[in-house]
């Protein structure tokens, strides 16, 4: 079995990385092949819309023949069995990165004759979303939107599962930041009891022994 894992945060070692580092070592020892992606070190765009996917004469649909940074990390996910993304949200979205991404990979898996899937096989997509908020305001305000923008990679035939986690810590010290709207306290507190948790739910998504 492979698994690529593709880190869609600008911080290398923040919320994000180590909960798809966990990931990592519980596939490595779940005996999978793993491939580690952070998309902030690499040069990309999204969809150029150049339709080199969608030419009646090219062997393969289901490949993105635009050419940068990105071309060797699609290749993989595309060889892969499982692909695991993280990404923190941003207003209300995830990065900028990882939306170019998702353009990259779900465009040329879409079959523009008949809207199903130029995918010949099945990868399974689970997403880890940090964020400041508190579950309640990801429930009634992020979770549909959330799905709705993951969708794009049912082309790929396998399932798309969030895995959300809430009330990040953002910095070590909020005294230097004007983020007044936060209670240190609080998030220090979800810090030290939640997140953990989160990071053991991470290890064991990647062993495949926990269901999301």
């Amino acid at each position: 079995m492979k698994t690529v894992i593709v880190n869609g945060s600008p911080r290398k070692n923040g919320n994000t990385a180590q909960m798809l580092k966990q990931a990592k070592l519980g596939a490595e020892a779940a005996g999978d092949e793993v491939e580690y992606f952070d998309l902030y070190g690499l040069e990309f765009s999204g969809c150029r819309s150049c339709l080199a996917c969608k030419l009646s004469a090219i062997p393969e649909h289901c490949k993105c023949y635009w050419k940068d940074d990105l071309s060797p990390v699609l290749e993989s996910v595309m060889n892969a069995d499982r692909l695991i993304i993280g990404s923190p949200v941003y207003f209300s979205e995830p990065t900028a990165a990882v939306r170019a991404f998702v353009e990259r990979l779900g465009f040329p898996a879409l079959s523009y004759n008949d809207y199903s899937s130029n995918m010949q096989g099945r990868i399974d997509t689970v997403v880890f979303l940090t964020m400041n908020s508190p579950e309640a305001y990801y429930r009634s305000a992020y979770e549909q939107r959330m799905k709705d923008y993951f969708s794009a990679i049912r082309f790929l035939n396998g399932t798309v599962s969030l895995v959300p986690v809430f009330d990040t810590l953002q910095v070590s010290d909020y005294s230097k930041y004007e983020m007044k709207s936060f209670s240190e306290e609080h998030k220090r507190k979800m810090h030290d009891e939640e997140f953990p948790k989160d990071l053991a739910k991470a290890f064991a998504i990647g062993k495949r022994e926990q269901a999301v």
